[in-house]
Parts: structure tokens; sequence; C-alpha cells
């Protein structure tokens, strides 16, 4: 309004909307998060749960027919592609071994939550969908006393914690892996919501049906009551919420009520009702003493990871450090990159952050090590206190007169100083966070990868540099650092970046490949070797779980993009649902380009799901063909540059179909003139690239590159 505008955000989303706030003094309406349901298993992943049941069963009483199911799993987990996370080699004689881990696996798979659909601006979810809302809102349980799924669990006399921790053991009393109990808690947990909204306690009988034979313990039933008015009490705010009207308030220059924001799947139910002029939170009480635990075991795990895979620890681990970190989880990444340097926050007794102090090397058992963080533009402008609070812990564990073997910081400093004493030499040495250039918000690998403006791997690593080769910490806001950038990406041995909630994830926006995907390409240019790429994962943040980039990968497509209960979704919202299929693809690419992290056969789903299917493809030519022809040549050129060994009949199939697509588009133009891309990708490198390269050729020179 006037010079104030509005601007409507997810209320889940407070680093776009603090941005707003901050570039035009924007008034927000914030709205719902989309409903998230469970992302269950299907197809070849369904049809190996159900073999692994069968085995279970079989193993007691028909050993013989057991056998024949130990053939028909590991068939199956090759058959679902599985065989990289869950190797075959010992076989017959390390079954055990493989049976646990493929159940382990197909929990992460059915067990993680997915977006059914997307939020329609002004809606509340209403029947199902309502429940499956208030669902995914209350399986949050870090840290609280009373959980739903705790005491569904002790209805079926088992603990919640046991479960999470081991999902690929079994329970002969259940017949099912932790996993699959897991699952079912869940679905219980949705039935008896579906009895408080009704207004009314659960009773003996709906625990019967819900649970059958696994009801073992009725007692509970008075703890699980318990969760009444609680449940009633999110209906009611849910009801509550009023976008539309507080959008046309503030259309009519009407006050909009302020509100909390934050992840409503994380705890943070209080942004209901949504209709509300957001705010964020207080940033000198990060990390929170919560968030600072665990980031300690998210840094356990790192290194645990690192020395079963490397035999060491490593030296250097560059990290994306996001604004999500503070504004979704109160800075567990922050808690997690100071105690890998060996330092720890100071507390106030009101909360918040006083400074640092550093961990002595006997209490904390290990080297101090190094790191190279590349921090988003949000964080660097909003959260300036943070970034400083860093930087002080990288320069404190640098002074220390320690053994370079024991302090990997102060290793890395000396050697970076090359005999130089003066104070200058010292505060370069020990520049560690970088960004872009101030008031800039982009990696810029996303950029060339979207551009086809790369030829190889060493082209997005120099890109990377030129983007982010300026530093920030105390007394230095964006100082250009190319050299500095260099030096470090040299001894990083882990670009590391981690999922908080399923709300996001690695393929929800082009930064995520732009940024840790152009480090990891930088570090691999910068140290002539290849490094290790580790994506941590706090959705439990009780049982925080490491796993590798590849993995990580693995999972999101196998959970959302190839998920036909995800994909439905989508399509219910035409024109919109095509282009973020699109999207989401576009970003599957860019993961590959910048990192090779992308198994052959995820493409090869890719194509036989949306290009080949033939009901998939008739959606795309009613709703969005454009967004069908991007899919298509984006594979075409993943096959062009050598990234995706095809499948040749896959391979064969694209083409014709793409020609097809070619023809609907031209139809669709009619009498438009101009130029039309067609499968055209010009493959160029930055140095054609008019605005970059006279730039990148005077960094190159600085460099001595």
């Amino acid at each position: 309004m006037g010079r104030s505008p509005i601007s409507t955000s997810n209320a889940d989303n407070p680093p776009e909307g603090t941005i707003a706030k901050r570039r035009s003094y924007a008034t927000l309406v914030d709205h719902m998060q989309t409903v998230l349901t469970q992302g269950g298993l299907y197809d070849d992943l369904a049809e190996l749960d159900r073999y692994l049941e069968e085995y279970e069963r079989a193993k007691i009483a028909d050993p013989a027919r057991a056998h024949t199911f130990e053939h028909l799993i590991m068939n199956e987990i090759k058959k679902a592609n599985l065989d990289k996370e869950v190797p075959l080699e010992g076989g017959h004689s390390d079954f055990d071994l493989i049976k646990e881990r493929a159940h382990a696996l197909l929990s992460v798979i059915r067990n993680t939550q997915i977006q059914d659909g997307q939020h329609i601006f002004g809606e509340i979810p209403q029947a199902k969908r309502r429940v499956e809302f208030l669902g995914a809102i209350l399986r949050y349980d870090a840290g609280t006393e009373l959980s739903l799924r705790r005491t569904v669990a002790k209805l079926m006399g088992l603990e919640l914690a046991e479960l999470l921790a081991e999902p690929g053991r079994v329970s002969l009393k259940h017949g099912k892996s932790y996993g699959a109990l897991l699952e079912k808690i869940d679905a219980a947990t949705r039935t008896f919501i579906e009895c408080f909204l009704e207004g009314r306690p659960v009773t003996a009988d709906d625990a019967a049906v819900a649970l059958g034979d696994d009801l073992v313990s009725p007692e509970c039933l008075e703890e699980l009551n318990r969760h009444l008015p609680r449940v009633q009490d999110l209906n009611e705010r849910v009801e509550a919420s009023r976008e539309i009207e507080a959008l046309l308030d503030g259309f009519a220059g009407r006050y909009i009520p302020a509100g909390p924001s934050g992840l409503i799947t994380r705890g943070r139910d209080d942004v209901l009702p949504t209709g509300r002029n957001f705010y964020s939170l207080d940033p000198y009480r990060v990390p929170t003493k919560a968030a600072w635990e665990v980031g300690k075991r998210l840094a356990d795990k790192v290194l645990a990871k690192h020395l079963a895979e490397e035999g060491r620890y490593p030296e250097n681990i560059a990290i994306y450090w996001m604004c999500s970190d503070i504004m979704w989880a109160d800075g567990e990444g922050l808690g997690q990159m100071l105690y890998l340097l060996g330092c720890r926050p100071k507390w106030l007794p009101n909360g918040r952050v006083a400074g640092i102090e550093v961990v002595p090397l006997k209490e904390l058992g290990r080297p101090r090590i190094d790191l190279t963080v590349r921090v988003s533009g949000i964080t660097r402008d909003n959260f300036p206190n943070c970034v400083e609070l860093l930087d002080e812990a990288i320069q404190a564990a640098a002074r220390l007169e320690e053994s370079p073997e024991q302090n990997f910081i102060r290793k890395h400093t000396l050697a970076q100083m090359d005999s130089a004493a003066d104070t200058g030499a010292w505060r370069d040495a020990t520049l560690r966070i970088f960004a872009s250039k101030p008031g800039t918000y982009m990696a810029g690998v996303n950029l060339a990868v979207y551009a086809s403006a790369w030829k190889e791997e060493k082209d997005l690593a120099d890109i990377f540099v030129y983007f982010n080769g300026y530093a920030y910490g105390k007394g230095l806001f964006g100082r250009e650092a190319f050299r500095q950038l260099q030096s470090s990406l040299k001894t990083v041995d882990v670009t590391y970046n981690k999922v908080v909630s399923d709300e996001h994830d690695l393929f929800g926006c082009c930064c995520y490949f732009g940024t840790h995907g152009g480090m990891t390409a930088a570090a691999r240019a910068a140290s002539g070797r290849d490094v290790r790429t580790y994506y941590g994962d706090t959705r439990e943040p009780e049982h925080v779980e490491v796993r590798t980039l590849a993995d990580e990968i693995r999972r999101v497509v196998r959970t959302k993009l190839l998920n036909p209960k995800w994909i439905e979704g989508q399509k219910r919202h035409g024109y919109k649902g095509a282009g973020d299929i699109s999207k989401r693809i576009g970003r599957v690419y860019g993961w590959e380009a910048s990192t090779h992290a992308v198994d052959d056969w995820v493409f090869d789903d890719i194509t036989k799901t949306f290009v080949l299917d033939e009901e998939n493809r008739k959606f795309f030519a009613e709703h969005n063909p454009w967004a069908l022809e991007e899919i298509a040549r984006r594979l075409l050129e993943a096959a062009g540059r050598g990234l995706w060994e095809a499948d040749p009949k896959v391979l064969e199939g694209l083409k014709e179909v793409y020609l097809e697509i070619e023809g609907w588009l031209e139809g669709r133009m009619g009498d438009v003139k101009g130029d039309f891309q067609g499968g055209a990708v010009d493959i160029v490198s930055a140095e054609e690239v008019s605005d970059w390269g006279e730039k990148m050729r005077e960094i190159k020179a600085r460099l001595g590159g």
C-alpha cells in the first residue's frame, strides 16, 4: 500500500519473509503450510517389503521356503535399485545383515512425509486432509513430555525411542520390522485424531479397531486421551485462519495482527492461525541450548562416518550454512560448527549467547576440525552476530598453541601465511566464512548450469570461486578474498549440508545444488582429489543421522519425485503442478552436473515416469507442455554431456517423444513470431558469457591460474 508493499509468505518461510521486511519494510500476510502425508511404499519397494514379511514368517515354520525368499529378496533389491545402499556381496551367508539393511532403508522411505499437493491461499484443509495436517504437527515430539506417537507405541507394548534408533530390527512379537511399526503408529495416530475431532475420547473399541492384535497395553488409553484438548485447540486455530481476509485488510490499509513464524512440523504450532504479519526470532539466542546438543550429535556423526570410510579425521569440512538452520532449527548447524572447532557457546541466564569458550583438547578427545563456510546471503544480512560468533571461534581456535595435528585450523592457517608474520597476513589466513558479493544472493553455479554455460567441472569450480570469493566476519563485510577461498578449498575433505524437516528438501530450490554442489566441484578442482559429500538429517532431533549426498538424493527421489502419491498431488494443481515437477527434475540435473552424485537409474526412471508414461504425458500436454519440453531437454542434455548413461531403449523413446513435444509447442504458438528454442542446448563456457568473462579472467590471473 503506497510505499509499503504487502507480501504473502508461507508461515514456515521466515528467511524469505524477513528479507521482504528488510528490503522494503513489507507487511506480510502469512499462509498455511502444505499438508504432509505419509509417503509409504509403492511398486517394487512394496513388493520387497512383502517378501521380507513373508520371510520372517517362513524362517520359523518352513526354512526351505525361507531360503526361496532369500533369493526373491535379493533379486528384488537389485530390481528396485537398492543394491548400492544394501550391498549383496555376502549373499546367503550375510543374509541377516542384508535383511536388516533392507528393513532400515525401507523405513527411511516409508516414514518420510510428503506434500499432498500444494497449499491454495485462503483454503484450509478439510476432512481427511485436516487429519493428515494435524497428524504431521503432532508427529514432532522432541523434548516434549506428552507425545502422541510415544503413547500409541506404549499401547502396542513398544518404546518409540528404540524403534527410531534401530529401524532395521524385527519385532518377533509383532511380526514386523521396527520401521513398519513406526508406519503403523503414524496410521493409528491419525485414526485417534479423527476421534478427537469428533469431540470425544478414544474408547477401547476404537483402539482395538485401529491396532488389532497389536493392542497389548489398553491401560495406556487414559494417557492417550490426555491429547484430546491439544488436538481440539490445534483444530480451532486452523479454523481461525483468515488468509484472504487479512490480505484484503492490508489492501484497505487496515491493521494486520502480528504472529510468529517457523516450521509447524518442528514444534512451532504457534504459527496458527495464519493470516498474520509474521516476525522471526531473537538472533542473540542462537544457538539455543537444545540446538547445541543436536549440533554436537551431528558433529560426532559426521566425524564417525569419515573415520569409518577413510580411517582418519577430516581436516576441513566445507559447510553450506543456510538461514533455515537459524530460523527453523535454532542454530543446530551453528552449534555443530562450533563443536567441530572445539568451542562452545556461553549463555547468559536469560538464554542469550554471550560469546564462546574453548573446549580443552583433553575434554574434546579429538583434533579440532577446520571449516570452510559458505554462508547464505540471508544469514549474512540478517544474522551478522551469528557470523561474528562463528568467526570469533575460528580466530580463538587458530590462536591456540597446540600441535598442528591436533588443531587443523592452526595447521592450515600457518600453511596459508607462508612465513609472513604481520597482522594482516594472520587475518587473511584465518578467513573461513565466505559468500557472494554484498547485496547479492546467488552462488553462480546454478545460473551456469541452467544456462548450459559450462563445458567441464572446472568451469563450475571457477564460477563458484568468482561468485563467492568474498569474506565475512568480525571487522569485515564482503572483502575480496578469492585466493583465501581457493586456499581453504584445497584442504577440504568433506562438503556438507543438512535436512531438518520433510517440508523442505534438496530439490526445493536451485540454491542447494548451486551452493553445496558448486562448493563440491570447487573443492575437487582446488585439491585435485575427490571429496566426500555428506548430508545430515535432524528430522528426528533426538536420533540424528548423517548419510552420503548420493543416499540423500536417492531418498528424496524415491519418497517424492517418483512416488505416485506425490505425483498425483502435484497433478491436482494443473499448470503449476507440472511446472513444479519440471523444476525439481531440473535440480536433479543440477546435482549431477555439480557433484556426479545421481545414479543413472534415477534419470532412467524419471524418463519412464514423466516422459514415456502415456497418462502423465497427456497431463503435461493438456496443462503445461512447456514443462515437459524442459524436462525432456534437460534429460537429453544430461545424456549428451555423458552425465547419464541411459538405457538405450529409454533414450530412444525420449528422443521420439521430444519430437512429438516440439510438434505440440509449434502448434500452440500459432502465429506467434520469434525464435523457438526447441531441442537446442548450446554448450558454452563461462569465458563466452560476456558478463562473466572479463571479471573471471581477472580473478584467475590473481590466483595464478
